[in-house]
């Protein structure tokens, strides 16, 4: 199924709603990954990322599995949380790319040298997310879609439900400049392997425990892509 790179948020949207209108409470269930994509005409990626920012907020538990306790659960109601992430994402819509980009630096080189001072990270869902970048035939949209969840699994890794929310927060303005990039590139698949290449350096020296060459290696990660994108504009 095609889709933007911001169909995730059709789903944060109607479930916004349905929280605030009363429709889904405290104790509910969601229907399947497959029904929610089916209703919203995206794809199942797009309702699992919506859910990883509701789950990083409080708002939902997810249990992987089959029976009556697996699925994602209304744990809370958004009291407020989740309004306040959406006007961060309305309001970073005026925010210039250059100031985006600074912020992730900070943001970013936070987590990945915090996750790298740990005596152990989990890093599965980035890591999963690094093997889904490898397969064949992927469009930029969908390669861009999961480097982005990458970027945001770190930040839920570290276990810091603000920085979570606030990278969910930036999410919208950061697709935005990260696909006008990819649109101005002209040697995609190069670039695509090289982008691999550093996330996957990225992961070793958290294994690693090297604070320091996590940090330096997110920083040149995003601001060499910025500077490439600049450079075809």
């Amino acid at each position: 199924m095609a889709e933007t790179p911001r169909a995730w948020r059709t789903v944060l949207d109607a479930l916004e709603a349905d929280l605030f209108s009363g429709e889904l409470s405290p104790g509910d269930r969601l229907p399947g990954e497959r029904e929610l994509a089916t209703r919203m005409g995206v794809g199942r990626s797009s309702v699992r990322e919506a859910l990883r920012v509701l789950e990083a907020m409080g708002v939902v538990r997810t249990a992987v599995g089959s029976g009556p306790s697996s699925g994602a659960m209304i744990v809370a109601a958004p009291a407020g949380g989740l309004g306040a992430l959406l006007r961060l994402q309305a309001a970073t819509q005026a925010f210039a790319f250059a100031d985006i980009v600074r912020t992730r630096l900070v943001l970013e080189g936070s987590v990945v040298a915090e996750l790298a001072r740990r005596r152990e990270a989990d890093l599965s869902q980035a890591e999963d997310l690094l093997a889904a970048m490898g397969r064949d035939g992927l469009t930029r949209e969908e390669f861009l879609t999961l480097d982005q969840s990458f970027h945001h699994a770190l930040a839920e890794a570290s276990g810091n439900a603000v920085i979570a929310t606030v990278m969910a927060g930036l999410r919208t303005a950061i697709d935005a400049y990260v696909t006008a990039g990819a649109r101005t590139i002209r040697d995609w698949e190069p670039t695509a392997a090289r982008l691999r290449d550093e996330h996957a350096g990225l992961l070793e020296a958290i294994r690693n425990h090297d604070p320091d060459g996590a940090a330096r290696l997110v920083t040149d990660h995003i601001s060499g892509y910025y500077a490439q994108m600049r450079a075809a504009d």
